[in-house]
């Protein structure tokens, strides 16, 4: 689908791509974070004017919340998978490799859109912070879930508490992310899931 873009002469719309738009935003949120991210950057990235931002995608919180939607659908494929594994240790490697991957990707951003947009917004943008949070309850609750079954199923200890390892496990992802945005390399990273799955409580 093509959106119409308003000219500022006589004629036919200049017509864009709103996926190719929402991509470009997308990498500027990434790299600036929700509140780091200017209305002008945004607009120049995308090539488009702030007019046919408007009518195209709405406002500023409106575009980000349709770029995080776009992140994890393209970037967070990975979680989907983790949680299938067969074991809840192949959970937690899973989801620790892909965020890797992620942060550390290529010529994508370093570290999670999500927690960096979390980590910076101020209590004057709450509905932001509170969306983004709303995602990784999401996610941590469907770990507590898989944890509870690998609990049931004896594949992990008697003694372990599902909703704490979920909890520690989502931690030490959010602390992966900042210290890639830091600047961390994916060796480096590796180490640290290395270390963590040493302590993993069960097969």
């Amino acid at each position: 689908m093509k959106c119409s873009a308003p000219t500022s002469t006589r004629g036919r719309p200049r017509e864009f791509d709103p996926e190719e738009a929402l991509t470009a935003a997308l990498r500027v949120f990434w790299q600036r974070g929700y509140e780091g991210a200017s209305m002008a950057e945004l607009t120049e990235a995308m090539g488009i004017t702030k007019p046919s931002l408007y009518a195209c995608f709405g406002n500023k919180e409106a575009l980000f919340k349709k770029a995080l939607d776009l992140y994890e659908r393209d970037k967070l494929a990975y979680v989907g998978k983790a949680l299938e594994a067969t074991t809840a240790r192949g959970v937690a490697e899973r989801l620790l490799n892909g965020a890797i991957t992620t942060h550390c990707g290529g010529s994508d951003p370093h570290g999670c859109l999500g927690v960096m947009s979390t980590v910076t917004c101020t209590m004057e943008d709450p509905s932001i912070r509170d969306f983004v949070t709303e995602r990784r309850i999401a996610t941590e609750d469907a770990l507590i879930e898989r944890f509870a079954r690998g609990k049931e199923e004896g594949d992990l200890p008697e003694t372990v508490d599902p909703r704490c390892l979920a909890q520690c496990l989502t931690t030490v992802l959010q602390g992966m992310s900042v210290k890639a945005q830091g600047g961390s390399c994916a060796q480096e990273l590796k180490g640290v899931v290395d270390t963590y799955l040493t302590m993993w409580p069960g097969r």
